[in-house]
């Protein structure tokens, strides 16, 4: 009863807001859309610790209707095709990079780790194999110099392993591609390496350290990263609109959310600061985040604006400039002309709130 309760009272106070604005624009280009973008997708806007705008779009074609119930017969369930609502949770792919290297910052800020260590301080089995000088920013910015495996196939194997002990065992024997600091290579493997290292000093799981940092201080009762035998901070989180909106509104407010102060100002402003100068080489980086620099779990989209993009196609971002945060939920895999919506998209809530 008592969700139901927020539920309502949430769209009470979006009616009453989103009425003063005209999304019209956003509207019609959600649910024009919808079925390029998995046929389901529900959209939140946050504006002064208010959700100014909140709709769903649901186009689910007949050939997705017939994948989505062959998908969950193969696992034994019966397939959803339902309305996504605020509250609806779905894996979030590299969403989870956000979320993780803010888990990280949490221990920058408390003195017990420094950007600046080196990996090998805390996990000797990577200098064993040449890469104990990696640092926590090499890390969480996808520059740890090591020549990691295609996204998907990584985290499928990752997730056959028994314990972070083994994953990093398995990263170890990673080739290097370059001095870490000078190859920029999405993957999931720096945000892997930073994980473990929490969990050495943090004295406690991923799992745990997260639920104890953010989930919890940022009220995201649905979020979590699995009960697997190895946490996938890189890529395994799942969550929910109205969670993962409280969490970029923590980010837009520079660190503190309700009155409470869950990241330093200092870290988020380190967050969003590009590392991909003109020095460093360019091995690997996603189609959708064309042009982009990258920070810490974010990209880096413009002078104002930040991001964390997902494989499956969720969107999340905040605009500093224009004072809002927004998300967009979907589930699909096919990554053509995902940029261009996602700059279309973003355009269109922007002139509202201009």
């Amino acid at each position: 009863m008592r969700k139901v309760f927020l539920l309502m009272r949430l769209l009470l106070c979006l009616g009453s807001t989103q009425a003063q604005q005209n999304f019209s624009e956003v509207d019609k280009w959600l649910d024009n859309h919808a079925d390029e973008m998995g046929g389901r997708l529900i959209l939140l806007v946050c504006k002064d610790g208010k959700i100014v705008y909140n709709k769903d779009a649901n186009n689910v074609t007949r050939k997705q209707k017939i994948f989505a119930k062959y998908a969950a017969k193969k696992q034994g369930k019966t397939a959803d095709l339902s309305d996504f609502t605020p509250t609806t949770r779905l894996p979030i792919a590299s969403c989870s990079k956000w979320l993780s290297a803010a888990l990280v910052m949490t221990f920058v800020d408390e003195g017990k780790l420094s950007l600046n260590d080196t990996v090998g301080k805390y996990l000797p089995a990577l200098s064993k194999t040449g890469k104990g000088d990696i640092t926590i920013s090499n890390c969480l910015s996808h520059m740890t110099g090591i020549k990691s495996p295609d996204l998907r196939k990584d985290l499928e194997e990752m997730k056959t392993l028994g314990s972070m002990d083994e994953a990093i065992a398995r990263i170890a024997q990673f080739p290097m591609e370059g001095k870490p600091g000078k190859v920029f290579r999405y993957s999931n493997t720096g945000l892997q390496i930073a994980g473990a290292v929490i969990e050495k000093i943090g004295g406690k799981s991923f799992e745990a350290l997260f639920s104890q940092r953010i989930a919890k201080p940022l009220e995201m009762k649905n979020t979590d990263f699995g009960k697997g035998k190895v946490p996938l901070p890189a890529g395994g989180a799942g969550s929910t609109p109205v969670d993962y909106t409280n969490f970029l509104t923590m980010i837009l407010n520079k660190g503190t959310f309700h009155g409470k102060r869950i990241l330093s100002e200092k870290s988020v402003e380190l967050m969003q600061i590009n590392r991909v100068t003109p020095d460093v080489k360019v091995a690997y980086s996603p189609a959708e985040a064309g042009s982009f620099g990258y920070g810490y779990g974010e990209w880096v989209m413009d002078n104002s604006s930040v991001s964390s993009q997902g494989m499956f196609g969720s969107y999340p971002w905040v605009d500093n400039n224009k004072r809002y945060c927004a998300f967009l939920m979907t589930f699909y895999l096919k990554p053509d002309s995902r940029k261009e919506r996602y700059a279309e998209l973003k355009k269109l809530v922007d002139k509202v709130l201009d």
